[in-house]
């Protein structure tokens, strides 16, 4: 189990940030029990991104919900995982937009599909959303073409509206996607979403947690988020440990992510975020036959630099699964079994939160400490 000092270290987090909602909600336990975060909502049993998917991992009992954010033709915020819908909506079906198809670079990588960019919302809305994993969630193809792709405010409005329905306060962990890119194309994403956070009552007491893999932005967003929510957090995602975050790629700079994830690095990190997001594999690395290896000592080491650790993606169908903890049903096959070994081995390190495609999953796990 988790030692006294991350105890104590989440304790006080949190008594720092929730102390600040006066509503007459039911107010988050200051009992320092791991965070649930659905990805892309309950993206294992919905297509991700769709209020179906918020709906769902609200009603398995997740403390947050995650919108992925990017912008429009005409700068609205919509929730994409990526500005790339060719692989969750019917665009690639639709000839009217079949000459929009086009190559763009993205954080150094061609990518070839249809970009939110090229799309005002108005045509945005005239697309559905569909599965981005259709052969291995062959269940969730069921729901094709039911939900559209809605803005970030209409997910605010969302999980407000069904958190007052419950009774329960469900945090909001968006995610500003390609920062650098977005603003070499004229936008400026976080201009916009600190003007939706400050026109919505609900994102101004309700938990709220903003992600970025970028070091920039979150400089200029601590202060400005906290000054709309006193109660929220930063969060800096890190990717693979050879690369480079996008800005300071973009500048010219050869940081890694590794470097960030060294005790100097973290300190570093702690000036302008409250969180680190690591991947799983950056907690326990596996071999090259999906097998759990040594664990690292990041947990420690960024709690010793006062941050805390949520880290993605806890997914429950084999494949994802670490080698020991796979069934014999196959790679598609739902393990829940296998799913909450894996997350209770992370939750035993210390880890104080965890992004999971299946909210039931991971809700189950932490209610067992």
């Amino acid at each position: 189990m988790a030692d006294l000092s991350r105890r104590t270290l989440l304790a006080a987090t949190c008594a720092a940030g929730f102390m600040g909602a006066t509503r007459s909600w039911a107010a988050p336990s200051l009992v320092p029990k791991p965070l649930v975060f659905a990805h892309r909502g309950c993206s294992a049993q919905r297509p991700e991104h769709t209020l179906a998917s918020y709906a769902k991992a609200i009603a398995d009992g997740a403390d947050f919900v995650e919108p992925d954010l990017v912008p429009t033709k005409d700068g609205v915020l919509v929730c994409r995982h990526e500005s790339n819908i060719a692989e969750t909506s019917d665009v690639a079906d639709r000839p009217e937009f079949a000459n929009r198809r086009r190559t763009l670079k993205i954080d150094g990588r061609d990518e070839t599909g249809w970009f939110t960019t090229d799309f005002t919302l108005a045509e945005l809305k005239t697309l559905r959303a569909r599965e981005r994993l259709a052969t291995l969630r062959v269940h969730n193809t069921r729901y094709n073409g039911q939900f559209d792709i809605p803005t970030f405010e209409e997910m605010i409005d969302f999980v407000a509206a069904d958190s007052a329905a419950r009774g329960r306060v469900v945090g909001i962990i968006p995610e500003i996607k390609n920062s650098t890119h977005f603003h070499a194309l004229g936008f400026d994403p976080e201009a916009t979403f600190l003007r939706i956070i400050a026109a919505h009552s609900y994102t101004r007491f309700a938990p709220l947690e903003v992600q970025s893999f970028e070091t920039t932005n979150l400089r200029h967003l601590k202060d400005a988020v906290k000054a709309v929510n006193p109660q929220a957090r930063v969060m800096f995602l890190m990717g693979e440990r050879g690369q480079t975050p996008p800005d300071l790629a973009a500048k010219g700079e050869k940081t890694t992510f590794g470097d960030l994830m060294k005790p100097e690095g973290l300190k570093e990190v702690r000036t302008y975020a409250d969180v680190i997001g690591p991947s799983l594999t950056d907690l326990i690395p596996r071999d090259s036959q999906g097998a759990w290896t040594t664990p690292t000592t990041l947990i420690d080491d960024a709690h010793a630099a006062g941050l805390l650790v949520h880290a993605y993606t806890c997914r429950p169908e084999n494949i994802f699964l670490p080698k020991q903890l796979r069934n014999a049903d196959g790679d598609a096959a739902r393990n829940i079994k296998g799913s909450l070994a894996e997350i209770r081995r992370y939750l035993d390190m210390g880890l104080d939160g965890f992004f999971t495609d299946d909210p039931a999953i991971g809700r189950k796990a932490v209610d067992r400490i």
